[in-house]
């Protein structure tokens, strides 16, 4: 009999615990998506190009004052020569053959900070750069910034959905566990209350067994979701330019509440249906 109960508890344990890494995946994605939308939009390039007159001292004096500007994140220095290069690798080595000198200036490649990477931000940020006369014309795609936000805005939307659908059934699927695990015991409970036991005095038991059960089960999904992020940071390392490890405490600690919370509510509202129920009630 103790070894079935034994078993039945550490089956019962494992399936919450799988469930419960889910939750750990879902609350994963859940605190990082701010960090996954700001990736993509501090990726996103604006080039200053500057007066053909402009020298690379000059244009070097003017990029660190960018630098000191609140919305930039980072920039880099083009001279023309590099200018040239990277022209001629996309138009072919003769391509300067039909000018009399070179037309390409000194640019500066710059991005901007995540809150700044929006239509009306950009085209101040524009402004702002557009006033140096140093400066000749301030170049990015707002198609590009446009198609950004519209796609990241359905992205936010939809994983939404899908984190809030994935934690339903995560309460479902733990709801159920521990109500089969609870409703094995009916009998006891229905002897604790013939002998007069009131319903604190019976769920107490079920209570702490049940509190026990989900913290051990979210420490089993905590150390499965640790091992599945160091297998993935050793294959994808790119993924871990965007998703923020330090917020890897954050999700521990929404794992172990789920589980605690979880079990500790379904095993209440199943007990106390249980004790409600006459004896022949308890055979169906």
């Amino acid at each position: 009999m103790r070894r079935r109960l034994a078993n039945a508890y550490l089956s019962s344990v494992i399936s919450i615990s799988l469930v419960l890494l889910l939750v750990g995946v879902a609350a994963m994605l859940l605190v990082n998506a701010k960090g996954v939308s700001n990736y993509f939009k501090e990726n996103m390039q604006v080039t200053v190009m500057m007066k053909q007159n402009v020298s690379d001292e000059a244009a070097m004096e003017y990029q660190a004052f960018l630098d000191g500007e609140r919305y930039i994140r980072s920039s880099v220095f083009v001279s023309k020569e590099q200018g040239q290069r990277e022209m001629a690798d996309m138009l072919g080595d003769d391509f300067l053959d039909v000018f009399e000198t070179s037309p390409i200036p000194v640019s500066i490649d710059v991005t901007l900070k995540a809150d700044y990477v929006s239509a009306d931000s950009l085209e101040m940020v524009k402004n702002e750069m557009a006033r140096s006369p140093l400066v000749d014309e301030v170049v990015y795609q707002s198609s590009l910034v446009d198609a950004l936000n519209a796609n990241l805005s359905k992205i936010s939307a939809v994983l939404g959905i899908f984190i809030a659908l994935l934690l339903f059934i995560s309460f479902v699927l733990i709801n159920n566990t521990v109500r089969l695990n609870v409703y094995a015991r009916r009998f006891t409970i229905h002897t604790m209350k013939l002998v007069g036991a009131t319903r604190s005095f019976i769920r107490a038991p079920f209570l702490v067994q049940a509190a026990f059960q989900g913290v051990f089960a979210a420490f089993i999904a905590i150390i499965a979701l640790v091992v599945m992020m160091y297998f993935m940071r050793s294959e994808f390392e790119q993924l871990f330019e965007i998703f923020r490890l330090d917020l890897l405490l954050t999700v521990m600690g929404i794992v172990l509440v789920s589980g605690l919370v979880i079990c500790l509510l379904s095993t209440w509202f199943v007990v106390n249906k249980l004790v409600s129920l006459k004896k022949d009630e308890l055979y169906y």
